[in-house]
């Protein structure tokens, strides 16, 4: 993975993280790549998706008012860099957000402190996903094909694949309920026993979307969109077959808000 990433735009984003933390007085915990860098199906010419997630000093967090909790600089043409309060990350953890269990199984890091994102992971681990992801999944793909692929002869090459990380996150979710599901996409497919035509076709993809950029087209995949849809319609259909296993973690993760806030100041 780290063959996608060009060691300029690296150089550029850690700058960057590094003056908000000085800039808005934080600390951050870790950054990752998101977006198709991470995913495993990156573009000549596609963007860096740096996400992270900070701590503001102790006191901040003792207001009236809560203060905002995100941290978002302006999009140019190659560099998306925002982050997450570590409190909003916690509640969002809760829920549980697939988003942020993505970003912690991230394969490209620009910032990780192990003793900051163990905890974290190991939290992350003992909250119930499945229900929540076949939800998130099921519902990212469905807008993602109406928008870009039904009765489309002519689609994006990147929106197919847009539409087919959910739906294989689905499949993963119904085969290993237990087993977040990997964010690249290789890691994903690897786990999903695809039939070897299907597997096939989506190595082409992969091959011709690594070549092209990224308005690179392709005629419509009338094999491919016929999977998406079962796995969303499985989803639809067995969400609530999953056990959501809600549990009392509020005590557990209030404990680890402060844990996290005392060691990223100690340093």
């Amino acid at each position: 993975m780290t063959a996608s990433m060009d060691p300029e735009y690296r150089g550029k984003v850690l700058a960057e993280l590094s003056e908000i933390e000085v800039r808005e007085d934080v600390k951050i915990l870790f950054a990752i790549e998101s977006g198709s860098r991470a995913w495993g199906f990156p573009s000549p010419d596609s963007d860096y998706d740096a996400r992270f997630v900070y701590a503001r000093r102790p006191d901040w967090y003792l207001s009236i008012t809560p203060g905002r909790d995100v941290i978002e600089l302006p999009i140019d043409d190659l560099l998306d860099i925002n982050g997450w309060d570590i409190k909003k990350a916690l509640g969002l953890l809760l829920k549980p957000n697939p988003v942020l269990l993505e970003w912690l199984d991230s394969p490209i890091r620009y910032i990780w402190k192990d003793d900051l994102c163990d905890p974290l992971i190991a939290f992350s681990r003992e909250i119930s996903h499945a229900k929540a992801c076949l939800y998130h999944y099921r519902s990212l793909g469905i807008r993602q094909y109406r928008l870009h692929l039904e009765d489309k002869a002519e689609i994006k090459l990147k929106k197919l694949l847009y539409v087919l990380r959910p739906a294989m996150a689905v499949r993963w979710t119904r085969l290993h309920p237990d087993q977040f599901p990997p964010m690249n996409f290789h890691k994903l497919m690897d786990g999903c026993d695809l039939p070897p035509k299907l597997r096939s076709e989506i190595d082409g993809i992969l091959a011709l979307k690594a070549k092209t950029k990224e308005i690179g087209l392709s005629s419509s995949r009338p094999d491919l969109n016929a999977f998406c849809l079962s796995e969303f319609g499985w989803a639809k259909d067995h969400a609530e077959d999953f056990n959501s296993a809600i549990k009392d973690k509020l005590h557990a993760a209030n404990d680890l808000f402060r844990r996290l806030l005392r060691d990223a100041w100690a340093n």
